[in-house]
């Protein structure tokens, strides 16, 4: 009887430990952490605080997440990164069930494991309160239902496939391409023949009803991840080559861009796994697909644990010869080594000084190459993590110098979302009045009955209020910061006293500002 025929092998003893140690390693990289809170974090708590679950522009998980959070732990730094820190730890053990659902043993469990853990791309993601991380943990979810599908024969687990893909549509748009590829991975198969059953269209059925928020909030908003996409590829997707596309996926990690190589090859043709090749056409296609499209070079990264998983097997079973030892330690070595390299890279934990010191002394420009293309000191999302507090502070100090009177009238104004939703997030704490933005998901929120008598603006140049005409103009202060992404280093604080239109008149004649 062939080994996949079988029950799986035991578990491997040694991976275990190595997804318990990647808990331990994010937790205490958000212990000693001198970075706060990340601008995109900040629109996620907005999006909580202001949570409308069928009527929201960006799939609603990750806003429920941040009000639980908010209202087991507040708003401290270590209640919101320990989500990202669960849903990482719980991919890297989904990836060595993958592993042994495809017939690997506790060697290539380990191999699976190492892989994930030292990937600059899964320490960065599960490092973050974004739904990056949760999109990936669902992918693996789904490519799990689809091997065990084609290890067991048993089309129940067209459900888990549909819960998976309901999950994700509640998590990041970009499930639908692993919708497609699995699409296309069936008509490129003998799956097929199931297109003509009832349970694909079951795990169908069951994805849309999952995922109904996001999609109702779509409809209702008149679809705006249209605008958004547009606004994507006008902006940072413009500027992305197929070649950075390619040559960013060995920055997450050359030995693992291996494993993941010999594992999608293994997939298709090798004699242990080829019985999978339904979730290796998946994989493939899905990255073609994001190529096409393109998209970010992290985008595709959900379909690199599986491939880990098979090219972990494809090895084990190949090391069985007599270069078994040899095999097995250079790849570990390797692994190994490049990622204790690149670790700051992936877990915020050098101080800013010396993180730009090393990023230059490595001169890896595609860790520290913005959205737009520029190089910076730092990674983009180090950056991004820098100054926040800063402003709010310095907006509360605006605020407090005014006399009763006017601070009754006052309306706080963030020029984009990180912004907005810092001031949102520490004016809480300040008791600052509420903010208002046209930005993004902001603009949804409106300015409600405020009159907006008075504006303390954060970040809004003097030329941006001609059309406002405000009676009287003073930039009061300016928050500056070396080491925040270009736009936030040296940021404006402007009191507009008596503009002539309301805030109203402005949400009436504009529309969100995506981007």
């Amino acid at each position: 009887m062939n080994r996949t025929d079988s029950a799986p092998p035991p578990w491997g003893r040694a991976a275990l430990a190595l997804v318990a140690l990647k808990l331990g390693l994010h937790l205490l990289a958000v212990l000693v952490t001198p970075y706060e809170f990340h601008r995109d974090e900040f629109l996620y708590f907005a999006m909580g605080t202001h949570l409308r679950l069928f009527q929201m522009d960006f799939p609603p998980l990750i806003a429920l997440l941040s009000e639980t959070v908010r209202g087991l732990a507040g708003t401290a730094l270590f209640g919101f990164r320990l989500v990202p820190a669960l849903a990482g730890t719980a991919l890297t053990f989904l990836a060595i069930a993958a592993t042994r659902e495809l017939g690997g043993g506790p060697r290539a469990q380990l191999l699976t494991a190492l892989a994930v853990l030292v990937s600059p791309l899964f320490l960065r993601t599960a490092s973050l309160f974004q739904p990056v991380v949760l999109d990936q943990l669902w992918w693996m979810l789904g490519f799990l239902a689809l091997i065990r599908l084609e290890r067991t024969g048993e089309p129940r687990w067209w459900l888990l496939l549909g819960v998976a893909g309901g999950l994700g549509l509640l998590s990041k748009f970009s499930i639908l391409f692993f919708g497609l590829a699995v699409l296309i991975a069936m008509v490129a198969t003998p799956r097929r023949r199931d297109l003509l059953g009832p349970w694909p269209w079951a795990a169908v059925a069951i994805a849309l009803a999952l995922g109904a928020p996001t999609l109702i909030g779509q409809v209702r908003l008149g679809f705006p991840v249209l605008d958004q996409m547009a606004g994507l590829h006008r902006g940072q997707l413009a500027r992305v080559t197929l070649t950075e596309y390619l040559s960013d996926q060995v920055f997450w990690g050359p030995a693992g861009f291996v494993l993941a190589l010999v594992g999608a090859v293994g997939l298709l043709w090798h004699p242990l796994l080829s019985r999978w090749r339904l979730v290796g056409v998946t994989a493939i296609a899905a990255f073609v697909l994001f190529a096409l499209a393109r998209g970010k070079s992290y985008y595709v990264g959900p379909i690199y644990p599986v491939l880990f998983a098979a090219g972990a097997v494809a090895l084990e079973g190949w090391a069985r010869s007599r270069w078994r030892g040899a095999a097995m330690f250079g790849w570990v070595a390797v692994a190994a080594a490049y990622g204790l390299v690149v670790s700051p890279f992936g877990l915020p934990f050098l101080p800013p000084e010396p993180m730009a010191r090393y990023a230059a002394a490595l001169g890896i420009t595609s860790g520290v190459r913005t959205n737009w293309g520029a190089v910076l000191p730092l990674p983009q999302d180090y950056a991004d993590m820098l100054g926040w507090r800063e402003k709010a502070e310095a907006v509360a100090a605006v605020y407090r110098s005014l006399t009763p009177a006017d601070q009754a009238e006052v309306v706080l104004y963030g020029d984009n979302y990180g912004q907005a939703g810092a001031l949102d997030l520490y004016g809480r704490r300040m008791g600052l009045p509420p903010v208002v933005s046209l930005a993004g998901s902001f603009y949804l929120f409106g300015p409600g009955e405020r009159s907006g008598r008075i504006l303390i603006l954060l970040g809004v140049g003097r030329e941006d209020l001609e059309e406002v005409g405000c009676a009287s103009l003073e930039e009061v202060t300016r928050v500056t910061n070396r080491w925040a992404v270009p736009g936030e280093d040296d940021v404006p604080v402007l009191l507009c006293r008596q503009p002539a239109v309301t805030l109203q008149q402005i949400w009436a004649s504009r529309g969100p500002q995506w981007g």
